[in-house]
């Protein structure tokens, strides 16, 4: 049976389970645009580099066993010095609360199948959810037809929170291939700040295949930091859609660690709806084998005054296959924006491959905007340099890589975190570097 008909077959079942149906209209009217559109193929132009047939091919199960035997000692091999850290950790879709650490005040933290459940958050839903996703994708449209796991995190005007959150999306126990359509919506209002860190985790042999979609709302004056820690096993697919839109000089992070996982496809959204704003998006990717991690990203400059920033590094080793694809609007009345936008790769396998496309679209006169993107091997000069230090060959090519990919990090203002990559990078790099 296809994937298009076992989305079919399941989802009167699925819509049977929910105890609130509030939602249920859009499910079914988001089912039929799915319908309608069906899955990419390479004939597309945005899946042209990437093939998900692999994907789609597979049996999954839609609603995968809640029982699992996750061990503290498992949780405490993800943990990277998150002493200080709340973190929240779901488990086949839900949350376990004995298994997290949550200290958050004076916001409002639901898991996002309570929330769609609680009518005391229904206004909140009619004014946020689902209203800055793309309309048009089959992807966006299949989670909405059958979102219910997830976050929800309403941060109020003025609140600071002070730890980072990381949350934990763990699959365990599952016989069969599993497939989950997670949902993130993060709002955070005026003035306010929180950091947040996202991962997911197969833990079996079987397949999982996660659809997952984020919406970000930054409101004037607010920072909102979101990192995706991508080092999944090679069971795994992900197909993530983060959309972020920010209001007058606010600030907004999205930072993407592709290390693991079969196929990866990162695509990412901002939509700026005020001046002053800045917008950074940061990606390093360290890739081997036969995998493949595409990114896709879109910066909408509505408003004059406004900044963004991206800066993605790739390395690729074996049989991997890289994409970028970068988009940069500049609207009419969009005057003195500052935009950047680069993307360098390193091949380090005659049988690696990388696809890359940096687009800028710009309809206003006064504004400030590059791309440019690289694809290549390391220095000889640099290499000869240090091998005639007396640093092996292998330490040395360690040390440019880890040099050509350190800049992607420079505004990660979580430490641990910032030593956690640092830590996979000399892991993929297959050396130990004393930093």
């Amino acid at each position: 049976m296809s994937l298009n008909e076992q989305i079919l077959n399941n989802h009167s079942e699925f819509l049977s389970t929910l105890r609130h149906r509030f939602l249920d209209e859009t499910r079914v009217e988001a089912l039929g645009k799915f319908v309608k559109l069906g899955f990419p193929t390479k004939k597309d132009e945005e899946y042209k580099y990437t093939n998900i047939k692999e994907i789609i091919e597979k049996d999954y199960n839609f609603f995968p066993k809640e029982s699992h035997n996750i061990t503290k000692e498992q949780l405490d091999e993800l943990h990277f010095g998150e002493e200080n850290f709340d973190w929240i950790v779901f488990v086949n879709g839900q949350l376990h609360k004995e298994l997290s650490k949550i200290s958050i005040e004076n916001a409002e933290f639901l898991s996002f199948n309570y929330a769609l459940n609680d009518e005391n958050h229904k206004d909140v839903f009619d004014k946020y959810f689902n209203t800055i996703v793309a309309k048009d994708l089959a992807f966006t449209n299949l989670n909405q037809a059958y979102c219910k796991y997830g976050f929800f995190l309403k941060v109020p005007k003025n609140v600071v929170i002070e730890k980072p959150i990381h949350i934990f999306y763990l699959s365990q126990n599952q016989e069969e291939n599993t497939f989950y359509n997670t949902r993130n919506l993060l709002i955070v209002e005026d003035g306010a700040k929180v950091e947040v860190i996202e991962s997911h985790h197969n833990f079996d042999e079987t397949y999982v295949f996660t659809n997952s979609v984020t919406e970000i709302f930054t409101y004037p004056n607010a920072k909102a930091d979101w990192h995706k820690l991508q080092n999944d096993n090679d069971t795994s697919y992900l197909v993530d859609h983060t959309f972020a839109k920010q209001e007058r000089d606010s600030l907004t992070t999205v930072n993407t660690f592709s290390f693991g996982g079969k196929i990866v496809r990162n695509n990412l959204d901002f939509i700026q709806n005020g001046s002053n704003i800045n917008s950074f998006m940061n990606g390093i990717t360290i890739i081997g084998k036969d995998q493949l991690v595409d990114h896709h990203t879109a910066v909408h400059h509505n408003q004059p005054n406004c900044e963004s920033y991206q800066n993605y590094k790739g390395i690729f080793k074996d049989k991997s296959h890289g994409v970028f694809n970068g988009k940069v609007f500049v609207d009419k009345i969009a005057q003195k924006t500052n935009a950047y936008q680069q993307n360098n790769n390193v091949l380090l396998s005659e049988g690696a491959t990388i696809d890359t496309k940096p687009q800028l679209e710009i309809f206003a006169d006064d504004v400030k905007c590059s791309h440019g993107c690289t694809v290549g091997q390391l220095n000889e000069d640099a290499l000869f340099y240090l091998r005639a230090r007396g640093i092996s060959k292998k330490e040395a090519q360690a040390l440019l890589l880890f040099a050509f990919a350190n800049d992607a990090m420079q505004n990660i203002d979580i430490e641990p975190l910032k030593e956690k990559i640092s830590k996979l990078l000399t892991e993929k790099l297959e050396v130990n570097i004393e930093f």
